[in-house]
């Protein structure tokens, strides 16, 4: 894919960019690109496919959900910055925390996010479970995001202290996931939980690979 193809693809499903997002995601790729031969961000195997299976994803979701205006972004596992570095590139206006537990990775994708030249960035490198130890973070976010981290019901359990009484929990999953929201469900079983194909017309990759999003209400 390269990024005509893309744009093309973000357009058609109302997932608008600017000239100016645009270029800060071709910085990103490119500094990615190059950081990627040195700390191993993402897969080294998988970077000719940066656009599609990373970027593109961490994107799509914002043809399914509105991020409330500057709302208070947390990304759990971070790794090379996905879903959260495109996600606010793409809504400048948001807060974006990144956790990851590999510091390594985290300070590379810490100056990724901020090379875009977008502020409220922070990053922290530590596990999720210990940011609850910071006061300020209690019922502080708005959406909690991750990709591929744990399975849903430990990702709610190591975040919902940290969701506002409204606050959403986005996973970016795949495969059958009846297991894993039965045991969710155990837990707290007043949770809303919504699961949404990633079907984007003119690129149905992601919903051969049977992609989806979990949506957990609180």
């Amino acid at each position: 894919m390269n990024f005509t193809e893309f744009w093309t693809i973000c357009s058609t499903n109302n997932i608008f960019l600017d000239d100016e997002q645009l270029d800060n995601l071709n910085r990103f790729y490119n500094e990615m690109t190059y950081w990627n031969e040195k700390v191993n961000m993402i897969s080294r195997r998988d970077i000719e496919n940066l656009l599609e299976n990373h970027i593109l994803h961490s994107l799509s979701i914002l043809k399914f959900f509105n991020f409330p205006a500057k709302a208070k972004v947390l990304d759990v596992g971070t790794g090379g910055g996905f879903p959260g570095t495109p996600l606010k590139i793409a809504k400048p206006d948001i807060y974006l925390t990144l956790v990851d537990s590999i510091s390594k990775k985290l300070k590379i994708a810490d100056m990724l996010a901020k090379h875009t030249g977008l502020r409220n960035i922070e990053s922290y490198a530590m596990r999720v479970e210990e940011l609850k130890n910071q006061k300020k973070f209690i019922n502080f976010f708005d959406v909690i995001v991750t990709r591929a981290v744990a399975t849903t019901d430990k990702i709610y359990t190591w975040t919902k202290d940290l969701l506002k009484d409204n606050g959403k929990i986005i996973l970016w999953k795949g495969g059958n996931l009846d297991e894993e929201i039965a045991n969710l469900l155990k837990i707290n079983s007043k949770l809303k939980v919504q699961i949404v194909p990633i079907d984007l017309f003119g690129f149905d990759y992601y919903l051969k690979e049977d992609k989806k999003f979990v949506i957990i209400s609180i």
